[in-house]
């Protein structure tokens, strides 16, 4: 079992930073793939950033490039999202999840983190 646990969430105004972590215990190897969601109020939850852990690939949705950045520091089992320049539009509740490498649908999933960017 693999659990998840996000921080770093809070209130910034537009322009801003912030940088989200992901700390992972159990069974967390080489062979997960770890990624970043969101939900704002009333939309679908999004894949904003993923991370595969084995060969170091990065995912990014279209809206974010050039503006966040998954990294990870393998010694502390922990995957940040730095995200810059924040926009309003990237209000939304943040989660961390993990799938094992082949798996179609992310398995683990972390609480939640709120973020919410003012104008």
């Amino acid at each position: 079992q693999v659990q998840l646990v996000e921080s770093g969430g809070g209130l910034v105004q537009a322009g801003g930073s912030l940088r989200l972590s992901c700390a992972a215990s159990g069974r967390i190897f080489s062979s997960y793939t770890m990624g970043w969601f969101r939900q704002a109020p009333g939309k679908e939850r999004e894949a904003v950033a993923g991370f595969s852990w084995s060969g170091g690939s990065t995912y990014y949705v279209d809206s974010v490039k050039g503006r966040f950045t998954i990294s990870n520091d393998n010694a502390k089992n922990t995957v940040y999202l730095q995200m810059n320049s924040l926009k309003p539009e990237d209000t939304a509740v943040y989660y961390c999840a993990a799938r094992r490498i082949g798996r179609p649908n992310y398995e683990f999933w972390g609480q939640g983190t709120q973020v919410t960017v003012s104008s």
